[in-house]
């Protein structure tokens, strides 16, 4: 991974077809999509992934939530695990090879991701957010910690724009995970875009003369 990345997450409430269409159209400016559904199948992930491969998403910019299998079988880049999901040192052991991310709220749980050979983990939600409604946010302390103290890339994610991202990059995260804030945008483009400017990226506006 490299530095001040742009991951964007499927919001499992949009047709899927919308998210394909929105994806295709940012594409060059997103470092990773994040195929997270939790009502589909296995076989309904599939598709969804072989529809984002049709409209020319790299399957090395793809990651699936929790569903390992529809991961392995696809060869996309790696699988984001949540509490829930499989322990990430089973993965490891089993999919030698694979990308795992793990989904992570505390220290406790950056370390635990650590030693069981995450390669990466999302951290949030760091700033209010409609998603997380009543459930009060992180903020940036703990993750300025996480970020001094263990050694393993962070994301964060919840309630980051492209007016509050440089907080958190001065804290240390690697880079940002955004759903509503591109997904549900008037102009997801220029949301995009907006959000690629705050992270340091280059844009192709910058080349205009």
């Amino acid at each position: 991974m490299n530095a001040h990345e742009l991951h964007i997450i499927s919001t499992g409430k949009q047709p899927i077809e919308k998210f394909v269409e929105i994806a295709s159209n940012i594409q060059e400016h997103v470092d990773f999509f994040y195929l997270r559904e939790k009502q589909m199948s296995a076989s309904e992930l599939y598709r969804a992934l072989t529809l984002l491969h049709d409209n020319k998403i790299p399957l090395s910019k793809i990651v699936i939530n929790d569903r390992v299998d529809v991961a392995w079988v696809h060869k996309v880049f790696g699988v984001q695990l949540a509490f829930h999901s499989l322990d990430a040192g089973v993965v490891k052991g089993a999919f030698p090879g694979m990308n795992i991310g793990c989904s992570i709220h505390s220290m406790d749980e950056a370390k635990a991701a650590f030693s069981k050979g995450a390669d990466y983990a999302i951290y949030g939600h760091v700033f209010e957010t409609d998603s997380k409604i009543g459930l009060p946010p992180k903020g940036v302390k703990e993750l300025h910690a996480i970020t001094r103290n263990v050694n393993l890339p962070i994301i964060a994610i919840g309630g980051i724009t492209p007016f509050n991202c440089q907080v958190v990059l001065d804290a240390g995260a690697r880079g940002i995970a955004v759903m509503s804030g591109v997904l549900e945008a008037e102009n997801p483009v220029r949301a995009v875009k907006e959000y690629s400017k705050s992270l340091g990226k280059e844009t192709l506006d910058e080349f205009h003369i």
